[in-house]
């Protein structure tokens, strides 16, 4: 099976945004399969939280690391770590990502910086890391989650789209690069609305908290979707996770003057709450441990969750 060096073994599988939302939905998954498990956050707490989850899932192999993914040395630091531990790497999943709110010209400049390097950097940093290991085995296989705004652009979300966007076009680059090494393989997973607690631990500078649209998948959707690719790798296209993206990126494709006509007022309907929020920075800059868990608080955050998540601390996993 392509992207294992031995079917018959447990495979080495490392997550980075392992500790809350998707990432640690997927980190689960693997684990019922009991597969070794390395899992990367920025937040030592929430690794307590997910290794925890993962072992009584089925893992007995749970390593974990604290890194931010951000930082150009810390891949090096992980593949170095899980390589001298595991010997080998089979899987690597990226869902680490940062949210912003507020137009182009209301974030502030750190802020929108931030959102998009955590992306398409951190997605650069990690490849440059693990590709090459990948290739010397002959075998793996390279997992990014990007998103549906990785294909349109909605207004008041351009840091994220902005992020998305320069991912998936790395990501895709990746995917061409690597046709020249059998048996590696580079996926892309696209989700469209999840319940993680990404959307409430974004920066905001709208003035109104915000939440995820509807229709919402649970992150064990995007999980499933990930544990097919390790198994079955799609090399050569973005797998769509949401029974409306395809019509979205149709509207924003075909029909721009009506998508840019309908988006904004619908991004005031389904986006923003009427629960009032002061600026945040979210957990752009670094983590907040207390709110990091797999599902977010959809549908709506009340006042009280609103006022828990405007912290002073940026985001961590999609």
């Amino acid at each position: 099976m392509r992207g294992r060096l031995n079917p018959a073994s447990p495979r080495v599988v490392l997550i980075v945004g392992a500790g809350s939302g998707i990432g640690l939905a997927a980190a689960v998954a693997f684990a019922a399969r009991a597969d070794k498990l390395v899992l990367v956050s920025r937040s030592p707490e929430a690794l307590d939280a997910a290794e925890a989850a993962c072992r009584r899932a089925g893992a007995d192999v749970v390593d974990t690391q604290a890194e931010d993914i951000g930082d150009p040395a810390a891949a090096g630091r992980i593949v170095a770590r899980t390589l001298d531990r595991h010997g080998r790497l089979d899987v690597v999943v990226h869902t680490a990502a940062v949210m912003g709110y507020g137009g182009v010209e209301e974030l502030p400049p750190d802020v929108f910086t931030a959102v998009v390097d955590t992306a398409v950097h951190g997605t650069l940093y990690l490849a440059r890391a693990v590709l090459p290991v990948l290739r010397a085995q002959h075998a793996g296989t390279f997992i990014g989650v990007n998103s549906l705004l990785g294909s349109v652009t909605v207004p008041r979300m351009g840091a994220y789209a902005v992020s998305k966007w320069g991912q998936r076009a790395l990501l895709r680059t990746l995917q061409q690069e690597t046709r020249d090494a059998p048996g590696v393989s580079v996926c892309i997973v696209s989700p469209g609305s999840i319940n993680t607690p990404i959307y409430y631990q974004a920066a905001n500078y709208t003035g109104r908290a915000a939440r995820p649209p509807w229709p919402v998948l649970a992150p064990e959707r995007v999980a499933a979707v990930i544990t097919r690719l390790a198994d079955r790798p799609r090399r050569h296209v973005s797998v769509p996770v949401g029974p409306g993206n395809p019509l979205i990126i149709a509207g924003f494709r075909l029909l721009p003057l009506l998508y840019d006509r309908l988006v904004g007022p619908l991004l005031r309907l389904a986006v923003l709450t009427r629960v009032r929020l002061p600026p945040t920075p979210g957990t752009v800059h670094r983590p907040a441990p207390e709110h990091e868990r797999m599902h977010g608080h959809w549908p709506e955050p009340t006042g009280e969750q609103a006022k828990t998540t405007a912290v002073d601390a940026p985001v961590a996993s999609s």
